[in-house]
């Protein structure tokens, strides 16, 4: 998370070329035909419908036709979105594309280009077939462009959410039923996990990566955990005892790229490596939504302002290597030592996660302050990462006449484990001297999202990164420190 191409520009020629990127990635909408909207966001995860279910659209009242209004760039296609849903039908399509820019640190300076084309189709079996609470989906991606953290930036939170290694693979592809008068479900197939688990409704609104899929489970699982891009295959069950609990777990298989060594994105380039010989990977966790709607929208609207809350743990079956001992019980920077590491039965994690609404001027404003947090641990003598959290606000409709924009400042903060930062100090006591001790990153993020329809929007973005990679040597600079990096960009996000 190979290369395609990599734009060499002067920094004062950034503005220019990002607003250029923008009306190239908006042109091609105008000549292709798709459907409904999919997520933003696909390594974010942004619905949690469970938690906190919508409110029932008043089904007499039209949707938008008119371009600027409608929900979708080519509206219902001459009726055509119509038909396919009355069959249970419904077809997503949505491209991302974004432009980002290092101006500052890392290894040089630098910019790349980076989409994703992303695809999905959905059957409500009820009215496909007459098999009520069933659901069937299939989703595809296909990325492109270039990856600006591992050219330019070596950092742990990568930069943006959407970065990986540029491919057509298949995404998800389950079947889930509903039962219990649809207070539990089951779904079945190939899954990622980022779409229900750790969560965060206000942590999506950021294009680091961090704040999707979060950097201890990306760093600490056999490649990434199954989250974007990658996906495995597993059972998942929901149930939803009261309004305002769900609880969620999930077996799945312990490494999406199957078996072998190397870029798990290359061993699995295509998302058919439908492997079930990897361990298990199992997640488990318990929501609670505050002030959440009732199930029936005309029964009374709770008064206080709403959040969502939940605790999960995490186990992986496999054995995990130790980051700094060998089977002789030597350091692993040791000259004499036989360079195998030692390894730990079972790996494991948990975490909490907080979306909270702390303002709103009355309940039909459309302005509102929400913030968010997250912590996670993991045991150090396993793991890279064995600490992390992030946190954030955002101000929802900041300005008059733009109801739907969002506005957000947010922190990642990613602590090395205790086993890697010892490796370090090891390293230079047995063979480079000076040789600099991983202690932390921090990641600071500042973005506007500016809906200019309800089916484009544009996203402005700042990064600052401190300490990249916990402080990494600089592989162009011997003896210092990949100096701190500050990451501007420009996203589209076009849903057809």
């Amino acid at each position: 998370m190979k290369d395609r191409f990599e734009p060499a520009l002067r920094k004062p020629r950034l503005d220019a070329l990002a607003m250029l990127l923008l009306w190239l990635a908006a042109a091609p909408a105008f000549a292709q035909s798709s459907a409904p909207a999919a997520s933003a966001e696909p390594a974010t995860g942004a619905s949690d419908t469970a938690a906190a279910p919508a409110p029932a659209a008043d089904a007499a009242t039209p949707a938008p036709t008119g371009l600027w209004e409608r929900s979708n760039l080519f509206g219902n296609m001459g009726g055509l979105r119509d038909v396919l849903g009355d069959h249970g039908v419904t077809l997503n399509l949505q491209e991302t594309s974004e432009y980002l820019y290092n101006a500052a640190g890392g290894t040089q300076r630098g910019g790349a280009y980076q989409g994703l084309t992303q695809f999905g189709f959905n059957v409500d079996t009820e009215k496909a077939i007459g098999l009520p609470g069933g659901t069937f989906n299939v989703s595809a991606l296909q990325i492109h462009g270039t990856n600006l953290t591992q050219r330019y930036l070596q950092t742990l939170q990568t930069a943006t959410g959407i970065e990986a290694n540029s491919t057509t693979r298949l995404w998800e592809l389950w079947y889930q039923q509903a039962f219990l008068d649809g207070k539990a479900d089951v779904k079945v197939g190939q899954q990622s996990v980022d779409q229900e688990f750790m969560v965060s409704q206000y942590a999506a609104t950021f294009m680091n990566a961090t704040f999707g899929w979060p950097v201890l489970p990306s760093t600490d699982l056999p490649s990434g955990g199954p989250a974007y891009p990658l996906s495995s295959l597993g059972v998942r069950l929901r149930v939803k005892p009261a309004n305002a609990w769900t609880a969620l777990v999930g077996v799945f298989d312990g490494n999406p790229a199957g078996r072998g060594d190397g870029d798990a994105q290359v061993l699995n380039a295509h998302g058919t490596n439908f492997n079930l010989r990897s361990g298990a990977f199992v997640i488990g966790e318990l929501q609670y939504a505050l002030n959440a709607p009732p199930a029936d929208p005309k029964a009374p609207q709770p008064a206080g302002l709403p959040g969502t809350y939940k605790l999960g743990f995490w186990y992986q079956s496999q054995h995990a290597n130790d980051p700094r001992v060998g089977t002789d019980g030597l350091s692993l920077a040791n000259p004499g030592s036989n360079g195998i590491p030692a390894t730990h039965r079972g790996n494991y994690g948990f975490y909490a996660v907080a979306d909270q609404m702390v303002w709103r001027p009355s309940a039909d404003s459309p302005r509102s302050v929400g913030v968010f947090a997250r912590v996670m641990g993991a045991p150090g003598d396993r793991n890279v990462v064995d600490f992390a959290a992030n946190a954030g606000v955002t101000l929802k409709a900041p300005f008059k006449g733009r109801d739907d924009d969002t506005a957000g400042i947010a922190v990642g903060y990613a602590k090395i484990g205790s086993h890697a930062r010892a490796l370090d100090g090891d390293t230079g006591t047995y063979t480079t001297p000076g040789y600099p001790v991983r202690r932390a990153e921090t990641v600071i993020e500042a973005t506007y999202q500016y809906q200019v329809a309800p089916w484009w929007q544009l996203q402005a973005d700042l990064q600052h990164f401190f300490r990249p990679g916990g402080g990494i040597p600089n592989p162009n600079a011997v003896g210092a420190r990949i100096g701190d990096e500050t990451v501007v960009g420009v996203r589209t996000t076009i849903t057809f």
